[in-house]
C-alpha cells in the first residue's frame, strides 16, 4: 500500500492521482490519496473516475475540515473478462 499527499495541488489533483495509479501502483495494490476539498464535488468526480477506469474505491472519508482521504485498489477489470467469457460460450 502506498500513500500520496496531493493537498499541495489543491483542485488540480485528478490528473496526478490517475497518473500515479496507472504508473506507480501495481495490479492488486491499494493506494491512499489525501487531497483538499472546498465543496464535495471532488469526491463525486473521483468516484466517477475510479469507476470509469475499472478501479475499486475501497474507502472515502473526511480527514478533517478541509482534507479528504480515498483508498483506491488497482484491480484487473474482472467484469469485462467474465462478460467476454459469456459471449464466447453463447
Amino acid at each position: 500500500m502506498k500513500r500520496y499527499d496531493l493537498r499541495p495541488l489543491k483542485d488540480n489533483f485528478y490528473d496526478r492521482m490517475f497518473e500515479l495509479i496507472k504508473n506507480d501502483i501495481c495490479e492488486g495494490e491499494n493506494a491512499i490519496f489525501l487531497f483538499e476539498i472546498g465543496d464535495f464535488s471532488p469526491i463525486q468526480k473521483v468516484a466517477d473516475m475510479v469507476k470509469e477506469n475499472n478501479y475499486t474505491l475501497m474507502n472515502s472519508l473526511k480527514f478533517n475540515e478541509v482534507d479528504w482521504t480515498v483508498v483506491i485498489k488497482k484491480s484487473a477489470p474482472a467484469i469485462e473478462e467474465s462478460v467476454q467469457e459469456e459471449s464466447v460460450e453463447e
